[in-house]
């Protein structure tokens, strides 16, 4: 039941990527705070401050289809560095907008934008990296891992937010997320580089159009992608829940409410050994979020805050489960030319989804009411994943043992494989001679 930290002892990169994305997340999320804050404190607008949604959401789907076919062109690492290195440079910019006697509106519109577009260019290029320099079977303990990592991170960071904005003020955030930056730069400058395969093409629109017509293909693939909108379309009720706490009587459990969700993501990463031998990923998935739309579905229905905060730590862990598969077929059964415009798609489909999700449970919230919008949520979103499984026969009998495009992976990863070298890494299929030399690259998301 516990972690799987085979991938953490193989390969020296993983371990140096972990770190400087737990650095990064934990800074991150101070200005993920300091920001809506801050312009609240502007404003006093609630439009103004629920507008940064909208100027995030655009940005985050055009570079990120762009960001996947950079990464499949070019060296990843150095992509990941130059994005890294400008993400903190956005955070200096908030600063020194902070330390102005009269701090002006329109940076902080700026910078959620500008960081915006530069996760969606970096995401594809650190989601590609991993299946280089983990082993093929523990790519399902990497995602548990970077899932662990992330969750350690938006759970402390938030939570010293809050208290660092009340006693220093909104510079000291947005001056400690710069320096996080300043730290994961020095640690991703110590990973071997990850180039482009020998014949990558320039990225383009045609580029692009391959990935997609290549995760049309795979409809195993599109199942993913498919439930993950769904789920989040259909049952996503953050937007709603300081309206669901006034609804329960327990204004005090807002802050738990948030903590929920991420909480039962978490005792799930804790307790993952088991998730490296599940095989049937695609039924798991499915599975995994048909219990995420039923959790939903009775949260809507009870009174007791308590079962409430219960079911959405239950919503939580099923949310995982499904995520840490999703990431597992991907990275299993991609190849590598293509993983970087495949993640640019892939990160469309998870960061869009709840987006829309937060439109939908708000506009019925106000039509019908407040529960029933969460309940009647949670059942459209059991429904659609039992009309998915039955219309994708593909996702429900993927195989990681059998499925072609997985042993077609492993069979090129063995082909490429050099000796090892102590620390457990690989070559990288279809790069040049300086992509083959042993322990290759960095992991995660």
């Amino acid at each position: 039941m516990l972690p799987d930290l085979a991938p953490w002892r193989c390969s020296r990169d993983f371990r140096l990527l972990w770190c400087a994305g737990a650095v990064t997340v934990f800074g991150s999320s101070l200005s993920f705070v300091a920001l809506p804050l801050q312009l609240k404190e502007l404003t006093g607008s609630t439009l103004a401050v629920g507008a940064l949604g909208a100027v995030e959401l655009v940005p985050l789907i055009v570079f990120g289809l762009y960001g996947g076919a950079l990464a499949d062109s070019f060296d990843r690492r150095r992509l990941v560095l130059w994005t890294e290195a400008a993400l903190g440079l956005v955070s200096v910019l908030l600063l020194l907008n902070s330390l102005l006697p009269h701090p002006v509106v329109w940076p902080l519109y700026a910078a959620a934008a500008a960081t915006s577009a530069l996760t969606g260019l970096q995401r594809p290029a650190l989601d590609a990296i991993v299946p280089r320099i983990v082993p093929h079977e523990q790519l399902a303990a990497a995602a548990a891992l970077n899932a662990l990592r992330w969750q350690i991170g938006a759970i402390a960071g938030p939570a010293l937010a809050g208290g660092l904005l009340a006693l220093a003020g909104l510079r000291w955030a947005y001056a400690i997320d710069a320096v996080t930056f300043v730290l994961s730069v020095l640690l991703a400058l110590k990973l071997a580089p990850s180039p482009a395969s020998h014949d990558a093409e320039k990225p383009s629109l045609r580029g692009i159009a391959e990935g997609a017509r290549y995760a049309w293909s795979r409809k195993e693939l599109l199942g993913t992608y498919a439930i993950d909108v769904l789920a989040m379309l259909f049952a996503f009720p953050l937007a709603i829940f300081p309206f669901l706490a006034d609804d329960l009587d327990a204004p005090w459990a807002l802050g738990l409410m948030y903590a929920a969700l991420p909480a039962g993501s978490l005792l799930v990463s804790l307790t993952s050994g088991w998730t490296s031998r599940i095989h049937r990923q695609g039924r798991a998935i499915a599975l995994a979020a048909a219990s995420w739309g039923l959790a939903m579905a009775a949260a809507g229905q009870l009174r007791n805050v308590w079962l409430v905060l219960l079911l959405l730590t239950v919503a939580g862990a099923c949310d995982m489960v499904s995520g840490i598969f999703r990431s597992a077929m991907w990275n299993q059964t991609i190849p590598d030319e293509l993983r970087g415009r495949l993640a640019g798609i892939e990160l469309l489909s998870y960061s869009a989804g709840p987006q829309l999700g937060q439109v939908r449970i708000g506009g019925m919230a106000a039509l019908t009411s407040v529960r029933a919008s969460v309940s009647w949520g949670g059942l459209l979103c059991f429904a659609g994943v039992g009309l998915l499984a039955l219309g994708l026969p593909k996702l429900m009998a993927y195989d990681a043992r059998t499925d072609e495009h997985a042993r077609r992976m492993r069979e090129r990863r063995a082909a490429v494989a050099g000796p090892p070298d102590g620390e457990g890494a690989r070559g990288v299929e279809g790069a040049g001679p300086a992509a083959q030399t042993p322990n290759a690259d960095p992991a995660t998301a």
